[in-house]
């Protein structure tokens, strides 16, 4: 007896999904987003307005895009997520649609429902898909883990309190506890 096959959804189904409910799909299985918390949100425009400001401050080609943003990670319909902070410097994935292909930098803040998400699947997606620099930023434990992908310096945890280096710009030093405020 053939054993039943699991369904793979496709990016049409997710725009097919009624109004205001929030998923991502990931290898074809539909993953649903609960409402991000206030600090969630307050991180997000923070760090998003101190990347921005600092691309902006530079002349970098680069462009921030905060959740919610389509990312197509892989050249299929499989595949489409929304990160908290995306850093595109490749206008030449941009649509009208989002971003076609690895963003430079993602950024996802963690909640207790993402964990998993986050410090898993998505790693491993990301760094597969050719995203050059990874941050999950843990207000719970006030931690940042940086994956630098693009060097192999491997991972560093740094501290709320900690000047944390944005491996893919030389003189970008962020302190998270300094955007809380």
């Amino acid at each position: 007896m053939a054993l039943p096959q699991e369904k793979l959804y496709t990016i049409d189904d997710i725009y097919a999904l009624p109004d205001g409910r929030r998923a991502e799909l990931i290898d074809g299985q539909i993953y649903d987003m609960a409402p991000p918390m206030r600090l969630h949100q307050h991180i997000i425009m923070n760090l998003s307005a101190t990347i921005y400001n600092y691309i902006k401050g530079k002349n970098k080609p680069c462009l921030v895009y905060p959740a919610p943003f389509a990312v197509f990670l892989n050249d299929d319909d499989h595949n489409y997520v929304e990160p908290d902070i995306s850093v595109i410097c490749d206008k030449s994935k941009l649509d009208d649609h989002g971003c076609n292909g690895a963003p430079d930098w993602i950024v996802e803040i963690v909640s207790p429902s993402t964990q998993r998400m986050d410090y898993g699947v998505k790693l491993f997606k990301y760094r597969t898909a050719g995203v050059r620099e990874y941050w999950i930023v843990n207000p719970s434990t006030q931690t940042v883990t940086v994956y630098d992908f693009e060097n192999e310096s491997g991972t560093k945890q740094y501290t709320f309190d900690d000047d944390i280096p944005a491996s893919i710009y030389d003189d970008l030093v962020i302190r998270m506890a300094s955007l809380l405020l």
